[in-house]
């Protein structure tokens, strides 16, 4: 029998259980390339229905963790070494990621690209568990004679698009947005105050339980392409249980301490950093702060000291009763700020309840003009607006409270209230505003489900 007619005459080309299996065996070997969770975000339930262009947008938390000093480590190994070595380390994440409700978009080099379509307190207890079995990796790794490695995670959550880019020949699927860069950004960031996770404050405010994370504000830091600051904070609950209590116990202070340094008062950070290193050396944010109030770092000044914030053209919506509420409410903030830091206490009190009313009022008119236009984030951005309420109360008890430490609370009010407005403006009604453009005749993504 010649080979041709061998090949036809091969039971397996006939036997459905045979083609079945290797169908299914097909499909496992796609998945390991495609994730299954990204073709049903995408709505598509088999791979070849896969085109380019295809394409949702939704609200996503993205995590990216990377090996610190990964060059310098990888010099020493030869090619094969390293990557054993990066398969051995990829190996202990991807199930952790899987488990709390996330799958990895892409592997970049040594780092991980990972997304998680739901809470985005899942990534936060990812973030956890990944640095629990980064543990147990590295006693394994120093029993066998290698050196511990550390990592970094960063994590922010907005609207992307996901979607498959490329080519005829190759496509890829991705994720795309300012969401992404700043989850990248995050990441980075980790080095510099020589932390293990970071979360951005848009992170913060769609925890749903934001109660029960530790967490501290780090920083407002520029991010490359956008306007205005971020701030950024440290998730601090994998730390060992004393450093964890102390960082608890003396955050007040820390706080104190920054507040001083975003204002260019450097000796009084210096100082403040000088008392809360002695309680709690072990702190390396702290003495990253405190190396730069030693040796500040030439134009870092212009970073900080940002009262008051002064309204742009650019934070404009384009509706007239929005944008004058906006711009009303800022002013409002920032004469709250001048106040609280020069201890007119007597004004106080009626300008935060002139901010109470004057935000629900918009806020209240921004969701019902998002409602008739069927905006299908409402509930994300509704989720902004009543975080914004929780810690406006809870920086209003304290100013009510008589809390002595007036630089403490000037900065507390940009944070809170001024910056919170200024990236609420150029992020999440931003956004509302192409939608709503988009719904007047220019095409639009397919909305999320």
């Amino acid at each position: 029998m010649s080979a041709k007619s061998s090949i036809l005459a091969d039971p397996a080309q006939d036997n459905p259980d045979a083609l079945r299996e290797r169908l299914s065996t097909t499909t496992e070997a796609y998945n390991r390339f495609v994730p299954r969770q990204f073709l049903h975000l995408l709505g598509i339930d088999d791979i070849r229905k896969v085109e380019l262009g295809q394409q949702v947008e939704r609200k996503m938390t993205i995590l990216f963790a990377d090996i610190r000093n990964f060059t310098s480590l990888s010099e020493s190994m030869s090619p094969q070494e390293n990557f054993n070595f990066l398969n051995s380390y990829l190996i202990q994440m991807e199930p952790v990621i899987a488990a709390h409700g996330g799958f990895i978009d892409k592997y970049i080099g040594d780092g991980i690209m990972a997304l998680f379509p739901d809470s985005p307190d899942s990534a936060l207890r990812c973030s956890l568990a990944m640095m629990e079995r980064l543990e147990e990796y590295n006693d394994g790794r120093e029993r066998a004679g290698y050196r511990r490695i550390k990592i970094g995670i960063g994590i922010n959550t907005g609207i992307v698009i996901l979607g498959t880019i490329g080519g005829a020949a190759r496509m890829d699927g991705t994720v795309i947005g300012d969401a992404v860069n700043l989850a990248a950004r995050m990441e980075r960031l980790t080095k510099d105050y020589r932390v293990s996770i970071l979360i951005s404050e848009y992170t913060l405010y769609c925890l749903d339980q934001p109660n029960l994370w530790s967490i501290r504000f780090l920083d407002r830091t520029h991010v490359r392409g956008k306007q205005g600051t971020q701030s950024v904070y440290e998730v601090f609950n994998g730390d060992p249980p004393a450093l964890r209590e102390a960082k608890t116990k003396t955050l007040t202070v820390f706080e104190e301490a920054l507040a001083y340094f975003h204002l260019d008062d450097l000796l009084t950070a210096r100082d403040r950093l000088t008392v809360y290193l002695a309680t709690v050396p072990e702190d390396d944010a702290a003495h990253v702060y405190f190396e730069r109030c030693e040796a500040p770092v030439a134009g870092l000044g212009d970073q900080r000291g940002e009262l008051p914030s002064i309204w742009r053209d650019e934070y404009s919506f384009g509706v007239q009763t929005v944008d004058a509420g906006h711009r009303d409410l800022l002013a409002d903030m920032n004469s709250l700020a001048r106040a609280v830091n020069h201890s007119s206490l007597n004004q106080t009190t009626p300008l935060l309840a002139q901010i109470q009313f004057a935000a629900a009022r918009d806020f209240a008119i921004e969701e019902q003009l998002m409602q008739e236009d069927e905006y299908p984030f409402l509930e994300l951005h509704a989720r902004q607006h009543q975080r914004f309420f929780e810690f406006f109360g809870e920086l209003r008890r304290e100013i009510e409270q008589g809390e002595e430490n007036r630089v403490y609370l000037a900065f507390r009010v940009k944070r809170y209230l001024t910056g919170w407005l200024i990236n609420h403006i150029l992020s999440a009604d931003r956004h509302y505003g192409h939608f709503r453009k988009g719904r007047r005749g220019e095409p639009g993504l397919r909305k999320a489900t």
